[in-house]
């Protein structure tokens, strides 16, 4: 069977599920999301001594979320890379002709190591990003075990403001369609977009 495979990456909380989601909706497409599966394959991507990997799942709250946000966004890269051969071995099992599949882990690079194609980026810009993760119900849990939990939100919303920032720029130097969510645009002009770019 031949697959089409249209791939979103970018930075949380920019649009990328919902845009995803309306892609399956509209075109019947298989929609994997790569976060409902991140704990197993970076178990996974860690029984295999992927250092990264390995490292974050022995981390306690504090430990993970009390560093420097630069050094966590420079793990952060390290166990997408990771994690990668595992993303794709889970797709290849996927037996449908139109795929959407989105997640933070399809960074530039590791669509260039596997030479993916269809692939665009949505980062937020960081206030859409710092509003956005304020409204989610599951932040506190991710954080209860923080003695600190304020400074651990702000270093996770640094991480990902660096995040968002590199792969906006390598996006830009590899010639990637690459959207920056501000909240200003509505649904229908980022499901636009993702379409026109996607040439769907």
């Amino acid at each position: 069977m031949s697959k089409k495979i249209l791939f979103i990456g970018g930075s949380p909380c920019s649009g990328k599920s919902t845009a995803a989601e309306l892609i399956s909706k509209e075109y019947g497409a298989y929609y994997f999301k790569v976060d409902d599966h991140l704990g197993e394959l970076i178990a996974a991507a860690a029984a295999q001594g992927k250092a990264a990997c390995a490292g974050i799942s022995g981390l306690s709250a504090d430990g993970n979320w009390l560093r420097e946000p630069h050094i966590q966004c420079e793990e952060e890269f390290r166990i997408y890379g990771e994690t990668a051969p595992f993303v794709f071995d889970k797709i290849d099992q996927i037996s449908a002709e139109l795929i959407i599949t989105e997640g933070a882990a399809y960074t530039p690079q590791v669509m260039k190591a596997y030479g993916a194609e269809n692939y665009i980026a949505i980062v937020p810009s960081p206030e859409f990003q710092i509003s956005h993760y304020r409204q989610r119900e599951w932040v506190k849990y991710v954080l209860a075990e923080c003695s600190a939990k304020e400074k651990a939100f702000d270093n996770w919303m640094q991480r990902d403001i660096l995040f968002a920032q590199q792969v906006k720029a390598e996006c830009e130097k590899m010639g990637i369609p690459c959207m920056v969510n501000d909240g200003t645009k509505m649904v229908e002009e980022l499901y636009q977009w993702v379409k026109t770019a996607f040439g769907l």
